[in-house]
């Protein structure tokens, strides 16, 4: 009952965010229509996903499309490093850009976004990827600084044709969204089988 009533005013008022996150444990898909709401963000489109632990320092320089997935990542728009420089050398000097995410975006686990940067649409930045460039439409970067490994187009052929080879793709068929609670054991169970069969 409690959680109730503090998801029901922190999505109403905004307040009680800290309260809201303790104990509502929201996933990435309800976080992100929080923040869609009361984030700061300059837009966030339909069906996107943030989870509560992704660290995006200027939300109000952020901007992103319809099905914008993110990782444990971090999304900066500015460069602290003008703060030491504005000191060391008595300046008063800015440096902040927009982060734009087109529709149809995964950003990976420990990806680090700078400053500046467009991305996509139909892109996947790999885990640990450091972007410090657009980020053309239909590709997936990897790398420190990011490059480009692979079409998105030619990876998902090869997606499809893989998964038609798991003995749980029927599963996988009949989801009704991203995850289905009612068939994880069954995936978990067919998944273990499958990966540890040959021991």
């Amino acid at each position: 009952m409690l959680k109730k009533i503090v998801r029901k005013l922190a999505f109403k008022t905004g307040k009680l965010r800290s309260w809201y996150l303790k104990l509502c444990k929201p996933d990435s898909l309800e976080y992100a229509e929080f923040l869609k709401k009361w984030g700061g963000f300059y837009h966030i489109g339909e069906n996107c996903s943030i989870p509560t632990y992704a660290n995006i320092s200027d939300p109000a320089y952020v901007s992103m499309g319809n099905n914008v997935r993110l990782s444990n990542c971090c999304v900066f728009g500015h460069d602290g490093s003008v703060n030491m420089i504005n000191r060391a050398f008595g300046l008063k000097l800015d440096k902040v850009g927009k982060v734009e995410f087109k529709d149809n975006v995964f950003v990976g686990h420990g990806a680090i976004i700078l400053p500046g940067v467009t991305i996509g649409p139909n892109a996947i930045i790999a885990a640990g990827a450091v972007v410090s460039r657009d980020v053309p439409p239909d590709t997936i970067v990897a790398g420190s600084p990011a490059k480009s490994v692979a079409k998105l187009s030619d990876y998902v052929e090869k997606l499809k044709e893989k998964n038609s080879e798991y003995p749980w793709h029927y599963l996988i068929e009949q989801r009704q969204s991203d995850f289905d609670p009612e068939m994880e054991k069954e995936l978990v169970k067919l998944r273990v089988k499958y990966f540890y069969s040959g021991r």
